[in-house]
């Protein structure tokens, strides 16, 4: 089912279903979805919802958060990559290379949302409001290639250090 719910700072909050693992890993959390069966619609839908919650949680959850933890993070970083997982320990855990991919997106400069090229096509298939956030660059991820297209956040791109723009190269 695809939705529009609600406006979040003037893109519409899409929907998409539940994911099928949801797991606090201490300093981070792992989100499964199997898409097997999902449109890229619905995938690229998949984005905007992680997206938003990134920004609520440093919106409106961070402010509330800091006043009984000490040193919570202010904002979360993401990485998002598609591919196969695989179970151990009878679905309590998943290993998979793409679980790698996500995690070294998320650590990619000083960007804190990252997502490959590769398996979202996010001009021809995310909502208009959301994919016009987003620029693709190329990137060298450690164990994945030299020259990865990734998309990454216009206004975050645009922030950067000029030492840190450097990294990046135009697809």
């Amino acid at each position: 089912m695809e939705l529009v719910a609600k406006t979040y700072r003037d893109r519409k909050a899409l929907w998409a279903e539940l994911p099928f693992l949801a797991k606090f890993l201490g300093d981070g959390a792992l989100f499964l979805w199997d898409t097997r069966n999902m449109s890229e619609t619905l995938i690229c839908n998949i984005v905007g919802i992680i997206l938003t919650i990134c920004e609520e949680y440093r919106d409106i959850f961070y402010p509330e958060i800091r006043k009984i933890v000490v040193g919570p993070p202010y904002q979360l970083r993401c990485g998002i990559a598609r591919g196969r997982v695989f179970s151990v320990g009878n679905g309590q855990d998943y290993v998979g290379p793409c679980i790698n991919i996500a995690s070294r997106l998320q650590k990619l400069s000083l960007l804190t949302f990252c997502l490959p090229r590769r398996g979202f096509n996010i001009r021809k298939y995310m909502d208009v409001s959301f994919h016009n956030i987003f620029v693709e660059k190329s990137a060298m991820i450690r164990g994945i290639g030299e020259s990865e297209l990734v998309w990454v956040l216009k206004e975050e791109f645009d922030q950067l250090p000029a030492e840190e723009k450097k990294l990046f190269g135009e697809p």
